[in-house]
């Protein structure tokens, strides 16, 4: 096994296509030493998996839950690599994200939870480990095509994102009927990957030159778990419905998902910074995604927050 010469943090590889794409650029990359960002239960179950692939694996613990247990995990990397423990910083990939069956769940800081999580987090991990990045590195932030809101992109099964504002956004109950499953939870879900591309957009118009940010949409994929807390005929037609379609070019497996991640990831899938990588290609994000007035007022923000 190569000497580990570069390092790639990454959260949500614990399970699902996330754990699928760890695998995979340990296994394409020999050279790379990835840092999972987990809790810590999670990072055990995962990291004698890990290990089969590569010895060039780190775990972390971290709660993406809560900003004091996010800012304490990025101190921690920013120690290792200092200290000269992991190899240089040349990735990020913020992977992690939570779907509830409601919008009324509350993070450790008060703010609701599938933002706090899908949103919030990502940005704090950015901001704390962003200017330990070498030149020619790229940061990936998953997405989701349920932020078109559409019959097309959806089937039907997801609301369109309603967006009013962060201030509004990160608090329990922003959404008419946040009790309910698809009118707050698989609405805030919507809403939250909607945000994820705003915040890749603005990302991109702040790193400095060779430091790449895209977002990655995996579209449909059968067994993540994603889809364990979402309630209702969705989780239904997520477990019974959508599997049915795997052997389709419609879906994917977490194997196939987790590989076309590492392909963003590793540079294979080529995309320019700021794009929205749909699968394996580079497409345009839903139009209500390109907004820079609001981009700015979500970075506005989630600066506050730190």
């Amino acid at each position: 096994m190569p000497e580990a010469t570069r390092t790639v943090v990454m959260t949500g590889a614990t399970g699902g296509l996330g754990f699928e794409a760890a695998r995979e650029v340990l296994r394409r990359s020999p050279e790379t030493h990835l840092v999972l960002l987990a809790r810590e239960a999670s990072a055990a179950r995962t990291l004698p998996r890990l290990l089969e692939v590569s010895p060039h694996v780190s775990t972390v613990p971290a709660d993406l839950a809560g900003k004091a247990s996010v800012a304490a995990a990025a101190a921690r990397v920013e120690d290792l690599l200092d200290a000269g423990t992991v190899p240089p910083l040349a990735g990020i990939v913020c992977n992690a994200g939570v779907h509830l069956s409601d919008a009324l769940h509350t993070s450790e800081d008060g703010h609701e939870l599938t933002f706090a999580v899908n949103v919030l987090a990502t940005h704090l991990v950015l901001r704390q480990l962003h200017p330990h990045l070498q030149p020619s590195s790229r940061i990936v932030v998953t997405v989701s095509d349920a932020h078109f809101g559409d019959l097309r992109h959806t089937g039907g099964i997801m609301p369109r994102p309603l967006w009013r504002g962060p201030e509004a956004l990160f608090r329990p109950g922003a959404y008419p009927r946040s009790h309910r499953v698809r009118a707050g939870g698989r609405r805030a879900y919507a809403t939250s990957k909607l945000g994820g591309i705003h915040l890749v957009h603005e990302w991109a118009r702040r790193l400095p030159s060779g430091v790449d940010i895209v977002a990655y949409n995996p579209s449909l994929v059968t067994g993540t778990g994603l889809a364990e807390r979402m309630g209702g005929p969705g989780r239904w037609a997520m477990s019974r419905v959508v599997p049915m379609f795997a052997a389709t070019p419609l879906v994917d497996t977490p194997p196939q998902a987790g590989r076309r991640l590492a392909d963003v990831v590793l540079g294979t899938t080529t995309a320019p910074t700021g794009s929205y990588v749909h699968r394996d290609r580079t497409m345009r994000s839903s139009v209500e995604s390109y907004d820079a007035a609001r981009e700015q007022e979500l970075w506005a923000w989630l600066e506050r927050q730190g």
